[in-house]
């Protein structure tokens, strides 16, 4: 038989099972949305904050002497184990919900004053000893608990995607240095261009996301500016005069993150740009990759009647009917994170343009959006690194076969011959199925060792005096691998 205690708000009593941590607020706000199934438990980062912002308030109005010492202790204490881990699964409200965060706020107030009265010696719903609102928020709105632990939320989210990136970084980076001997032929929309070396094709992948996690870097900047001390719109209602800043320092301890308080709290109530901002950077990221992961499929096509100049480590069969059939499934998962990642973003613009007047309504579904594009590029990061890039090998005869039978070969021949002379090699070539270099000798354009020398490894895959009269003349020993 299940237990009940007896609760009352603005609409009336209700009755909440007596064991658990939240209350009334939160009980109808489980029932009116039942929207995603996605609850806020499934984001502990904003869990984290949450309490975080709880612990830096009660520390700053005990300061203030507005919070009695055994009330701030309870609430300290209580915060401290929510941001340890302890009670997630009481934070039972849908990620999607009206009322602008209204009923996570309040969530978190409950839960948090329930283990606070416990550890006080009452019993949960006893909230004449501590209530939840009146004590545990304390010179708080959820327009500014909020927004803020949103922020937070989202900084850790950087810090560990940033981490995934550079694992990431780090795997191609590292096959840049392997594959730096190994010459091949590059490609422009889809066809035969100049020679390159694999290892330059994989440098420049690693020094995308190298550039990317440098716009990050610069993104978060603006998501640290905090509206804590704002209340209800701004004008910091109901607070002290030195609140914000003593919540912020608070604040800033408890999450080892430089935060600062907006100069503008009005502003910062309503103003979503930050999120807008970095939102489009995550897009950056995403466009990026499934660029790379594109790539790689490409260049693994085959494996005999595609591209075939590099394998994929082979993660699972392919299919059910095509025996010995291997698919590229992991740069295809990280293709189709990107896609959700785009319209995530397309989210958070609708809902930061959708804000009226003093505040934004829809920060639920921003923090939604933002929480699971950082989940999936995290995740996608560190599957592509450990699952894909670290068990890429190459084909080195393919790739060899490749450039040797591409009639674009003939552009490093331009400085000597010519471009025109150039061009008639090439459609020669073409229309006889022979290679380039068959058909230079056959013209005597070049001798064989003139041939041989315009057409040395390093001289093909890096900046170099053309001179025909000088071709005796020794390139760099080893070809550039720097990034492109």
């Amino acid at each position: 038989m299940t237990l009940f205690r007896t609760e009352h708000d603005l609409l009336g009593y209700r009755e909440v099972p007596a064991d658990v941590y939240y209350g009334v607020h939160t009980l109808r706000a489980k029932e009116n949305f039942q929207i995603s199934g996605i609850t806020v438990s499934t984001y502990p980062e904003l869990i984290f904050s949450l309490a975080a912002v709880k612990q830096a308030a009660a520390e700053a109005n005990h300061a203030l002497g507005l919070l009695p010492e055994q009330k701030y202790q309870a609430i300290a204490a209580a915060c401290e184990e929510v941001r340890k881990g302890a009670l997630h699964d009481q934070f039972v409200v849908d990620v999607i919900q009206g009322g602008a965060g209204t009923s996570t706020n309040m969530n978190a107030n409950e839960v948090i004053c329930n283990r606070a009265l416990e550890i006080l010696g009452h019993q949960k719903g006893e909230y004449q000893y501590l209530h939840p609102n009146e004590d545990v928020n304390m010179a708080q709105s959820t327009n500014d608990v909020y927004p803020t632990a949103i922020r937070i939320a989202t900084c850790l989210g950087v810090h560990r995607l940033l981490q995934a990136m550079d694992h990431l970084r780090a795997e191609f980076a590292a096959k840049a240095v392997e594959f730096a001997g190994l010459l091949k032929i590059g490609r422009t929309q889809l066809q035969d261009a100049v020679p390159m070396t694999l290892g330059q094709e994989f440098s420049t992948y690693a020094l995308m996301l190298e550039e990317d996690m440098e716009r990050l870097r610069r993104a978060e900047l603006l998501i640290r500016e905090i509206n804590l001390g704002a209340t209800a719109i701004g004008t910091g209602i109901t607070s002290h005069p030195a609140y914000a800043a003593k919540a912020l320092a608070a604040l800033r301890t408890i999450t080892g993150i430089d935060l600062s308080t907006a100069p503008n709290l009005i502003e910062a109530t309503q103003d979503c740009g930050d999120f807008v901002q970095l939102s489009g950077v995550l897009k950056r990221i995403a466009v990026k990759l499934s660029k790379i992961c594109n790539d790689l499929r490409l260049l693994s096509s085959g494996p005999r009647a595609g591209f075939g100049e590099i394998n994929l480590p082979a993660m699972q069969a392919g299919s059910s009917i095509m025996p010995g059939k291997v698919n590229p499934v992991i740069p295809e998962v990280v293709n189709q994170i990107a896609f959700e990642v785009f319209g995530n973003d397309l989210t958070v613009t609708f809902a930061a343009e959708g804000g009226q007047l003093q505040l934004n309504a829809f920060e639920p579904i921003i923090a939604s959006a933002l929480f699971r594009s950082f989940k999936y590029l995290t995740n996608g990061c560190d599957t592509l690194a450990e699952l894909c890039i670290k068990g890429i090998t190459a084909n080195p005869a393919k790739l060899l076969a490749n450039m040797e039978n591409s009639i674009a070969l003939v552009t490093a021949l331009n400085p000597y011959i010519g471009y025109e002379a150039a061009t008639s090699v090439a459609s020669e070539a073409y229309a006889n199925g022979t290679s380039v270099r068959e058909v230079v000798l056959a013209r005597k354009l070049m001798t064989p060792v003139q041939l041989d020398q315009a057409l040395r490894h390093e001289v093909l895959t890096q900046p170099w005096a053309y001179n025909i009269e000088h071709l005796t003349s020794e390139p760099p020993a080893t070809p550039s691998t720097e990034k492109l």
